[in-house]
């Protein structure tokens, strides 16, 4: 795994289908699977934007965090 971000970083917890699946209270009980079910189940759950690098994952946009991994 390239991340050290815990599965629940990559969820959009600003969507509609995240409060409509009711999420914020089953994460914290839910196991990696099926996070990561749950995420594959519908794009609208997963926070953008996301890059993937040769030693870098960055999640969602935090400008301070993207000039460093892109200045490197």
């Amino acid at each position: 795994m390239k991340s050290s971000y815990p599965i629940k970083r990559f969820f959009n917890t600003s969507g509609k289908i995240y409060r409509e699946l009711g999420l914020k209270d089953k994460l914290d009980t839910m196991d990696d699977d099926e996070k990561i079910k749950t995420l594959a189940s519908d794009g609208m759950l997963v926070k953008r934007p996301i890059l993937v690098g040769k030693d870098t994952v960055l999640v969602g946009f935090k400008e301070d965090e993207w000039k460093t991994a892109l200045n490197k």
